[in-house]
């Protein structure tokens, strides 16, 4: 029997799918504790073992194919002009690669500025600056600041193109480059599927920066992507099918991990109300944001400054709870694991928090204006109030016996009524882990990943 082997390396747990390419069908599933302290071999040997624990049947693997987060993932710091505009469609890029955005830089770079980036943990540089034709002094300088600065990590180029020349000549054989498209070739456009696939191409040569990761190429085909860049590209596949096979439209996926929890949304995002005129950047069709400051161990903590007491009452009894050596217990021991009723409340009173505000901060709003014609309305952002599905995957939501309260607290409410969050969707599990695996299919076989991905993503309880 021919299979794929499906690998996703995540931040907390590394999970294996092994796929009958015949009958389409997924013929089991295994995961493990990422053992990124001491060698990720283990955990992935460990994941393989209870997969085939349930696999009787002798299979021949054709491709082993893997995505990863460990070791935090592919963080990146990115730099442009001004921060509503280049800056913004930088982070953009970064963001929709797969990667995490640990700063944002605009204007030009002083010295304090590069000796933080040069001491912090940053995998790489996207330097944007300029539309084609524009303002070239603050990259130019940029550049020269990053050279000055003997930067040791990899840089990618996307702003204006008239700065191309001077750029590589600033850089020589010093530092290590790449050129690419400008993010925002005029003004308020932006062009970022350039820069996301250099930047994957980056990270694929990256990726060994993990404890024992040199070694998974004698294990595995090819790791082709950073996990989040895998699941977008699911979750575009299953919204928009191909021209064989018909998608479900627009939809959102909520996906909720021990560091980060990552909005993916597939859909114009176009006003749905008359009166309301688009202000700022233009928001792409696939668009992914990353909080990194909700997380479910790694950032517990920061979970509870993001949130503060208020909302965690919203949705806990917080009586029977110290809330500060709650989350403390979490974020110190990252494989902690929920089995007392107790336990399973807060964790998932952790996740509405999660799912809550990183759908406002993914979301767009709106605000009045006052014109000749009377009231009208200006939208920032992505109206998603009519959006009709949702998506939840992340261990938290897949092992709950009520996803669909952990995911409706993702919905507008009354108490923040400017914002564009959703209204009614229909909600949806990933209850098998296959939005990262699917994401590795659309490479090889995008018309199967769609089949799969329709017949695998459940409905969730309570759903019309």
């Amino acid at each position: 029997m021919d299979c794929y082997l499906f690998i996703d390396f995540g931040s907390t747990y590394t999970k294996v799918t092994l796929v009958d390419i015949e009958r389409e069908e997924i013929l089991g599933t295994g995961k493990s504790y990422t053992t990124v302290e001491t060698d990720v071999t283990i955990g992935y040997k460990n994941a393989l073992d209870k997969l085939f624990s349930k696999v009787k049947q002798e299979v021949n693997i054709v491709k082993k194919l893997a995505c990863s987060s460990a070791a935090g993932g592919l963080k990146i710091v990115a730099i442009g002009l001004v921060p509503e505009l280049t800056a913004e469609a930088a982070k953009r890029a970064a963001l929709g690669a797969g990667a995490r955005v640990i700063k944002t830089y605009n204007h030009n770079l002083n010295n304090s500025e590069l000796l933080e980036i040069k001491n912090s943990n940053a995998d790489m540089i996207l330097l944007a600056g300029g539309t084609d034709g524009g303002n070239f002094e603050c990259i130019n300088h940029n550049a020269m600041m990053i050279a000055k600065h003997d930067i040791t990590i990899p840089v990618v180029v996307a702003g204006n193109k008239s700065c191309v020349d001077d750029i590589k000549e600033i850089f020589g054989d010093k530092i290590e480059h790449y050129i690419t498209e400008n993010v925002m070739p005029n003004l308020n456009n932006i062009n970022v599927e350039p820069a996301r696939e250099t930047i994957r191409s980056i990270f694929m040569k990256q990726i060994v920066n993990a404890k024992g990761m040199e070694h998974v190429e004698e294990f595995i085909s090819e790791i082709l992507m950073p996990t989040p860049a895998s699941v977008l590209k699911a979750a575009e596949a299953l919204s928009r099918g191909t021209k064989d096979e018909v998608g479900i439209g627009d939809l959102a996926v909520i996906d909720i991990g021990g560091a980060t929890t990552d909005i993916h949304s597939i859909g114009e995002g176009a006003p749905s109300k008359p009166s309301v005129i688009l202000r700022g950047l233009e928001e792409p069709v696939a668009k992914r944001t990353v909080e990194g400051d909700l997380g479910m161990r790694y950032s517990a903590v920061s979970v509870f400054e993001a949130a503060g007491t208020r909302m965690i009452k919203k949705y806990l009894d917080i009586e029977d709870y110290d809330l500060e050596e709650e989350f403390n217990n979490r974020y110190n021991n990252t494989s902690f694991i929920p089995e007392t009723d107790r336990d399973i409340a807060f964790d998932e009173a952790m996740a509405k928090v999660c799912a809550d505000i990183s759908m406002k901060r993914h979301a767009g709003r709106v605000e009045a204006i006052y014109s000749p014609l009377g009231a009208m309305y200006s939208q920032i952002g992505k109206d998603l109030m009519e959006l009709p599905y949702i998506i939840g995957t992340g261990g938290v939501i897949v092992n709950s016996k009520n996803p669909k309260g952990i995911l409706e607290a993702s919905l507008f409410t009354m108490e923040d009524p400017d914002s564009l969050k959703p209204r009614h969707p229909k909600f949806l599990i990933d209850i098998d882990y296959i939005l990262s695996a699917m994401g590795l299919l659309v490479m090889v076989d995008k018309n199967m990943a769609v089949r799969m991905l329709k017949k695998y993503i459940v409905k969730c309880g309570g759903n019309d």
